[in-house]
């Protein structure tokens, strides 16, 4: 199940985050900078707690600062008006204990990227909410299934994460962290066996397309903030690159 107010889904997210929160979210992500990029992934199908965050690797600090100087709009402060969210995207994985939401660039195909459409005639990435004491592995496999009627065909490649502070009195569901959550991003090769499961308190899919990451990039930019067409764009490059 999707939040109906997940980020993935909202159209009114601004570009500029407010400066008390971005604060808050830049030293957080800073606290944990020199940990470097984080991909380590739980196995796929497994219902076991994922390896968030693996200890650094070298060079994964140089990493980090080329992939924010190469995807700027995506590392900029951001702020998402629909939960009063100030986010700041990291490449450096948060602690499990955060990740409250998690989305997947996921590849068939060859090179194709899985997008769904709602009833709203909105695309996007699958994925949504973990539910309490989901794993970030079970939340994966389950939204996939219920939005793209997909599954994993491999490991998933965490990208990277929105760390975000709202100013809500109160978190979204009572076991979620709050003020401080975390939005996790990965990537990896799936394949569409099925049609989407539609859960009554999800949004409800009409449509899942697999389209060239330019296209998928055109979709998500029709509604959605500049970084959305970065996001796409960060995906296919580190998929590119040996791991």
């Amino acid at each position: 199940m999707t939040d109906t107010t997940d980020a993935s889904h909202a159209t009114d997210a601004a570009g500029t985050a407010a400066a008390s929160h971005t604060a808050d979210v830049t030293a957080a992500t800073a606290a944990t900078a020199t940990a470097g990029v984080t991909n380590g992934a739980g196995a796929a199908g497994a219902a076991g707690a994922p390896s968030i965050p693996r200890p650094p690797r070298p060079g994964d600090a140089s990493r980090a600062a080329e992939l924010a100087a190469l995807f700027p709009a995506l590392h900029a402060p951001q702020y998402w008006t629909w939960g009063r969210y100030d986010a700041q995207f990291s490449t450096v994985l948060p602690p499990d204990e955060l990740v409250t939401n998690i989305h997947l660039v996921g590849f068939t195909d060859g090179d194709r990227v899985v997008l769904c459409r709602d009833d709203r005639n909105h695309w996007f990435l699958p994925g949504g909410t973990r539910e309490h004491n989901e794993s970030v592995d079970s939340c994966l496999i389950r939204e996939l299934r219920e939005e793209a009627g997909a599954r994993l065909l491999g490991e998933p490649v965490w990208l990277g994460a929105h760390r975000c502070v709202t100013d809500d009195p109160v978190p979204y569901r009572p076991w979620q962290p709050h003020p401080e959550k975390a939005w996790l991003w990965g990537w990896a090769d799936v394949t569409v066996d099925s049609v989407p499961t539609n859960p009554d308190d999800g949004e409800q899919v009409v449509e899942v397309r697999a389209v060239e990451p330019d296209e998928a990039r055109r979709l998500l930019l029709d509604g959605h903030e500049a970084w959305w067409g970065e996001l796409i764009a960060l995906a296919v490059e580190l998929r590119s690159r040996p791991r």
